[in-house]
């Protein structure tokens, strides 16, 4: 398959769940948990790297790692879960900057989506279907555990369980998408298709299916632009999300 395609596939698969993720990242005003949590993969990325096996993979197992030990810490404390995830990014990033091999850094930090090949390829589709088909089985007890978590309760949803399941498939979506964007910008990728999908959806079906379309459009007009000025896509993919947000909002019908 040609290089290229292959990069956009993979571009454009990470930006629909991305996307559709960020929708609900955005309602559960953790927004910044996605982008905090990119950083907590570095040091799985340095020991992959370190021991030669594929950077998902590393990335994937601390990223997984991280997950479980805010769902545990979550339960023994009254601490928010961006606040864990504050407090384990910080200690990640320092981690990684510390053990990542030098010449691997930058791609570490910012992607590279030049080296992804057809397994990359398969492991992103079926990863992506996994978040797709998830997500809408855990909705209704989101949802209502945002509005009211006593009401949640009330109506047996186990919410804890529901959080648990929600932070794993954050991490899925972020580790697919550190070779798109890297551990510094993959955050965006998760944050900004869902906010210019929120300027103009008027429900949340809508909304949902607005900003996993805005994610596609972003990654793969991001990639699609650098393969033609020859850059790195990460920063272009968050360029090409920020001005779709503005075009949103130009056009919102109280702008």
């Amino acid at each position: 398959m040609n290089p290229f395609l292959l990069q956009l596939f993979v571009g454009v698969l990470v930006g629909i769940g991305a996307g559709y993720l960020g929708s609900f990242m955005v309602l559960r005003r953790m927004s910044l948990v996605g982008d905090a949590l990119s950083h907590v993969a570095l040091p799985g990325i340095a020991i992959a790297l370190l021991i030669g096996v594929n950077p998902f993979i590393g990335g994937f197992f601390a990223l997984t790692l991280a997950v479980i030990g805010i769902w545990g810490l979550e339960r023994k404390t009254t601490l928010p879960p961006e606040t864990l995830v504050g407090i384990l990014f910080t200690i990640s990033l320092a981690i990684g900057l510390l053990i990542t091999p030098e010449p691997e850094l930058l791609e570490a930090l910012f992607g590279d989506i030049t080296k992804i090949g057809v397994f990359d390829a398969i492991l992103t589709l079926i990863l992506t279907s996994t978040v797709l088909f998830v997500m809408p089985r855990i909705i209704p007890g989101t949802i209502l555990g945002v509005i009211s978590p006593d009401l949640a309760h009330s109506a047996r949803f186990k919410l804890k369980n529901i959080n648990l399941i929600f932070l794993l498939m954050v991490a899925i979506v972020v580790a697919l998408g550190l070779k798109v964007a890297g551990t510094l910008l993959m955050g965006s990728l998760v944050i900004i298709p869902a906010a210019a999908a929120k300027n103009i959806s008027r429900d949340l079906t809508s909304y949902t299916r607005l900003s996993a379309f805005f994610g596609a459009i972003t990654a793969g007009t991001g990639i699609i632009a650098a393969n033609a000025f020859g850059v790195v896509p990460g920063p272009i993919v968050v360029l090409a999300g920020g001005l779709m947000f503005l075009i949103t909002l130009a056009v919102r019908n109280d702008f």
